[in-house]
């Protein structure tokens, strides 16, 4: 985001929600850095610097405000960053990849040098890879000690320290502050416990949850996903470092404090800064409804809260989506949980999850092309069907195909639309909800064509020129208007 210092400080004068979390102010006076909406006394305007992320106000020397609280903004979509190896730099970093592997390694995995890749970060981001890591990790840490009365040594973990020693140094030298000093900050009644804690995510408001929750309610992946009274729970697996962590998750929205609240099984905490970004994604809370708004016009008029629902997994996004093919909702759904059934790892989950009837993992890339299209076939899924879904499987597990957001979607596409069973409606589909593409739309659906009277696919194409680069969203407020959204 190129920032513009009057325009900035003019949000700042006027506290415009707006902008929340698309810049930050920091005050060369205080030495202190908040968000555009913070309620203090606003500062001279002589005396504010504004930065695009956080990592550059810290790397700068501010600290964050107690009373705003930096580490809560919503934050920016990947896809809005302009550079490709920056887009995917930021993302691996954000999957905790710098926990268990190095700079040379993750210049390794991007097929670019370790000088390349940081050239290129510093540029787009203003600081380097390691100073936003530690950034993010710092944040998380601050947002853990003032929210939770967690051991601290629990809280190092969770935001990715290997050392208690290291987590306390760095917080000093960049907070000025020890973890018991942050902690003075806490009111009673605070969780104690990791599974007790719930992180609260922000949003640019406004969020229509119930459209959004029903959209995925009505697609949960049996024993996998399921949605009770307005709250989204699901299973988790992630893999780091070559260990892999299991547990749960449940979501649900706290319209009065204008945030979801997400709580985590204890099974989670080293790998909860990952699980957190993917629950973002999953429910689009970076998105900028004012920006989308602006472009779709008319379209949108009177559901600007509506969103587009993402995925906790891409591959099982994937999957989801080409068994969707020519079938309803329903018969997907429950094609999806055979396979959850037959070839996912079962669990064994406690409290609303088990109650929920969560009891599996969805099944792997890897499981899936070891099953093989016999395998597959035997679970009432067309043999077609069954080929594509391997060929899939066996792309993604040797990684040819990238099915997450940070990387060239371009490619991504090329890929999908190489294999059999992949025609175009579905390869745009997939980006849109698995790669977080703001500007994916599958021209060819019969939908569309019923909601803009009647015209053709190229016709449609052209009509949608309008509205890039937010054609998603035009997608999900076409369907809603049919209420037929896949």
């Amino acid at each position: 985001m190129e920032l513009n210092a009057k325009q900035c400080y003019a949000a700042v004068a006027a506290r415009d929600a707006r902008f929340d979390g698309r810049f930050f102010v920091a005050v060369k006076s205080t030495r202190i850095y908040c968000r555009p909406i913070c309620r203090v006394k606003t500062p001279l305007e002589k005396n504010c610097t504004f930065f695009s992320y956080a990592a550059g106000a810290e790397a700068a020397g501010f600290r964050p405000c107690k009373r705003c609280r930096p580490e809560l903004a919503p934050g920016n979509s990947l896809m809005e960053v302009s550079g490709q190896l920056a887009r995917a730099t930021a993302f691996q970093i954000g999957q905790d990849f710098l926990a268990g592997g190095s700079l040379a390694e993750l210049a390794e995995k991007l097929g670019v040098t370790d000088r390349q890749m940081r050239r290129v970060f510093r540029a787009e981001f203003g600081v380097s890879p390691v100073e936003f890591w530690q950034t993010q990790r710092l944040l998380l840490a601050k947002q853990l000690l003032t929210d939770s009365a967690m051991a601290v040594t629990a809280v190092a973990i969770a935001s990715g320290f290997q050392s208690l020693r290291r987590f306390n140094a760095l917080l000093k030298a960049r907070y000025r502050m020890t973890p018991t000093e942050l902690r003075k900050q806490q009111r009673a009644g605070k969780a104690e416990a990791f599974a007790e804690f719930s992180f609260g995510l922000a949003y640019r408001p406004p969020l229509d949850w119930a459209r959004l929750v029903g959209f995925l309610g009505k697609r949960a992946i049996p024993g996998v996903e399921a949605v009770v009274d307005g709250v989204y729970l699901r299973t988790v697996t992630v893999r780091r470092a070559g260990k892999r962590y299991v547990g749960h998750l449940e979501v649900r929205h706290d319209e009065g404090a204008g945030r979801l609240g997400l709580r985590l099984s204890d099974g989670l905490l080293p790998v909860c800064a990952v699980v957190v970004g993917r629950v973002k994604r999953l429910f689009d809370l970076q998105a900028d409804p004012a920006a989308v708004a602006e472009a779709l016009g008319d379209l949108c008029a009177g559901r600007e809260g509506l969103r587009v629902p993402g995925s906790f997994d891409g591959f099982e996004m994937a999957v989801r989506a080409i068994l969707g093919q020519q079938i309803s909702v329903a018969g997907a759904r429950t094609l999806a949980g055979r396979m959850a059934e037959r070839l996912g790892v079962a669990v064994v989950m406690e409290g609303p999850a088990k109650a929920a009837g969560l009891s599996r993992l969805f099944p792997t890339a890897k499981r899936v092309a070891a099953a093989g299209v016999r395998e597959i076939v035997r679970l009432g899924i067309l043999p077609q069907r069954a080929r594509t879904l391997v060929a899939l499987a066996e792309a993604a597990a040797g990684g040819e195909i990238l099915l997450e957001p940070g990387h060239s979607v371009e490619r991504a596409l090329e890929k999908l639309r190489a294999i059999e069973g992949i025609g175009e409606w579905t390869a745009q589909y997939i980006a849109m909800r698995a790669l977080s593409w703001p500007d994916a739309f599958p021209h060819t659906d019969l939908g569309f064509k019923k909601a803009l009277g009647g015209v053709g696919a190229r016709e449609i194409l052209e009509k949608a020129e309008r509205w890039r680069p937010w054609r998603s969203y035009a997608a999900m407020h076409l369907w809603n208007q049919l209420e037929v959204a896949r």
